[in-house]
């Protein structure tokens, strides 16, 4: 998959689109390090380790240390087509707008367009306020009150709607998909600094096997890309025999008893379910941030056991990891739609009579990939944590997340760029070959 990069460079055409997407992926990153106006980036950077404003930087990838202009980044829209994906399975209208082809995509993305606005809105007035209520993050000559609130707030909302708009347009004329991509580059741009404060731990503390420790870090996180790897391009393949002709995607038909497969993944649900669970762990933190002074009991007891790292806080991550895998494959996947899809089709699976066996076996299965997806999400999750506690290294913030990101679009990006050259192979042989040449003495 490598040699497809390496090849596109050598095509005009797909060099320009590669060009494209890192220099608008740099302008992100530029943004990304220029502060909203009013905020001391400085004091932010040294608090961001014990605070809650720490703990949803962390979350999001490291994006709201410095509170920049991109602060909020995708993290809206994200959320927002998480929402809206959801919606369009249990609300007709939306469920209606999917079915009818472009025109109803379209509106579906701008109304994930709106939502994503207005719940930046409202992460950018909740973070405003907070850095508002602290005095000590202010830039000089800037006063706490409405005036700095609304400056913030707009700031951020353009931030959103611009960093959409990268997004968008590198998925439209660039390569790949944008909103990933854009993700992906913010995990990458953190681990520079991190693993030069990595590295430096060796000889600082002669009595202490660093070098040790970071061999078998650096093995860990190799193992795991490996697993990642595996896991994702992993899926099971239900055999489909369609009965009679239909039409094909490409508008041909179909002969009789042809057969196919469908394919259902290990891990259906991506990094969706860690998402969710990270967001809800997030309310723990807020009850004691809001009851350090009135019930200091309440704060001491989750600040001890429910903050990251701690066992009853990875025993809650795992469960709910669990519980948001297997609603939304539920979510996702319906065996009973797919069953009315095949028989409407004239397609059965060999053995499996059609219509409720058909959605009964194909919910089976989906049941019991969703459990080993589950598995693999929680694994990869509270491996890192364990990891960072055993060997001591704080300063390189070893995500499986972040990694099952990276390597998915790494992936996704590749296959891509493989359809397309093998798209311009075959108008190549087209246009040289003596297919285009008979073309051209009967014209």
């Amino acid at each position: 998959m490598l040699r497809a990069f390496r090849d596109a460079f050598r095509i005009p055409d797909l060099r320009r689109k590669i060009v494209f997407t890192l220099l608008l992926l740099a302008v992100y990153r530029l943004g990304s390090s220029i502060p909203t106006p009013g905020v001391n980036s400085a004091a932010l950077s040294d608090a961001t380790n014990s605070s809650l404003f720490g703990l949803i930087s962390m979350i999001s990838g490291g994006n709201l240390s410095q509170f920049s202009i991109f602060a909020l980044g995708v993290l809206p829209y994200i959320t927002a087509s998480i929402v809206i994906q959801l919606l369009t399975t249990t609300l007709p209208p939306l469920e209606k707008l999917s079915k009818e082809g472009e025109e109803g995509r379209k509106k579906i993305n701008q109304y994930t367009r709106y939502a994503a606005v207005a719940l930046g809105t409202f992460q950018a007035a909740f973070f405003a306020s907070y850095i508002n209520a602290n005095p000590s993050f202010l830039a000089v000559g800037w006063e706490p009150g409405l005036f700095t609130i609304l400056v913030m707030v707009l700031t951020q909302v353009a931030g959103v709607a611009f960093t959409m708009w990268i997004g968008e347009r590198i998925t439209e004329v660039g390569v790949g998909n944008g909103i990933s991509l854009i993700i992906t580059a913010g995990i990458i741009a953190m681990y520079p600094s991190e693993i030069s404060r990595t590295a430096q731990l060796v000889g600082s503390d002669p009595d202490a096997p660093w070098l040790l420790r970071i061999v078998a870090f650096v093995a860990v996180i190799l193992v795991t890309i490996a697993g990642i790897v595996y896991v994702y391009q992993a899926e099971r393949r239900v055999p489909v025999t369609y009965a009679r002709a239909r039409g094909g995607a490409a508008g041909q038909a179909r002969s009789a008893g042809q057969a196919t497969w469908l394919p259902i993944k290990v891990n259906q649900a991506g990094v969706i379910p860690v998402i969710f669970a990270s967001a809800m762990l997030i309310i723990p933190n807020l009850i004691q941030q809001g009851t350090a002074t009135r019930s200091p009991q309440v704060s001491s007891w989750i600040a001890t056991y429910l903050t990251f790292g701690q066992p009853l806080y990875i025993a809650l991550e795992a469960l709910l990891i669990f519980g948001f895998t297997y609603l939304y494959n539920s979510v996702q996947f319906d065996p009973k739609r797919i069953a009315e899809q095949l028989r409407e089709a004239g397609g059965f699976i060999p053995g499996v009579r059609p219509g409720t066996p058909t959605a009964e076996f194909l919910g089976t299965i989906s049941s019991r990939l969703s459990l080993w997806g589950a598995v693999f999400l929680v694994i990869l999750t509270v491996m890192p944590q364990l990891v960072q506690r055993w060997t001591g290294i704080t300063t390189f913030q070893f995500s499986g997340t972040g990694l099952l990101i990276i390597v998915g679009v790494a992936l996704e990006t590749l296959k891509q760029l493989e359809a397309q050259l093998t798209v311009r192979r075959y108008d190549g042989f087209i246009s040289k070959g003596r297919i285009r040449g008979r073309m051209n003495r009967d014209s």
